[in-house]
């Protein structure tokens, strides 16, 4: 059987550009109507096997950071530094070779934490940090941070509503779920995948009072 777009592909299986570093075995991409992560999604940065094989970086190279239960919808693109070598602040944009090392400027690290859902076609630019829980509509233009928990879109892309009240923001956030070890989170699962605070918080106290019984 070929692509399916219900198969998707597991970034931790795939990956091997030593400049992607990926959280955690959960996070895929839905690779059903494209090539996969690497060869389609991923713009611009050095590492993958052709750059590798051909030439020495000249500059340091941007890192893109991707967390835990991240989703990749088909067709998104996160943009990354290997193009920053057209100055809007000289005369001339060409990438002259004899220029070529004044003329990149480097955007920084590109940081997608946990539990993102990025949608199909939307486009990450250089540099920008998401944020936990965020969702970025399909065909948005992200150009700066995103919030925790809030969702993006347009171009350029802005918060058009937030997932749920600050308050609930601040105390999921304060619980780190995407940090806990897997069994941890599987035992709490039915209460993460719902949307009263209260209740998830009482299971992860019933859960740390069993785990101490037991130990």
């Amino acid at each position: 059987m070929g692509k399916h777009w219900s198969k998707v592909e597991y970034l931790h299986q795939s990956v091997t550009n030593p400049n992607i570093h990926i959280k955690g075995t959960h996070s895929y991409y839905s690779d059903a109507w494209t090539g996969g992560f690497e060869e389609s999604a991923v713009r611009y940065l050095y590492g993958d096997a052709y750059s590798r094989a051909t030439w020495k970086p000249q500059w340091k190279n941007d890192q893109l950071y991707i967390g835990d239960y991240v989703c990749i919808g088909a067709e998104a693109v996160i943009l990354m530094g290997g193009n920053h070598t057209h100055r809007v602040d000289w005369f001339s944009l060409y990438p002259f070779g004899d220029n070529i090392i004044d003329a990149y400027q480097g955007k920084g690290d590109t940081k997608i934490a946990d539990g993102v859902w990025i949608g199909m076609r939307a486009m990450i630019m250089p540099g920008v940090k998401i944020s936990e829980g965020a969702v970025i509509a399909s065909n948005a233009v992200v150009t700066k941070d995103v919030s925790p928990y809030s969702i993006v879109a347009g171009n350029p892309a802005k918060v058009i509503k937030m997932r749920f009240p600050q308050v609930i923001i601040e105390r999921l956030l304060a619980l780190k779920i995407y940090d806990w070890p897997e069994e941890k989170f599987n035992a709490v699962q039915q209460w993460i995948c719902a949307d009263n605070i209260e209740q998830l918080e009482s299971a992860l106290i019933a859960y740390e009072k069993e785990k101490s019984i037991e130990g």
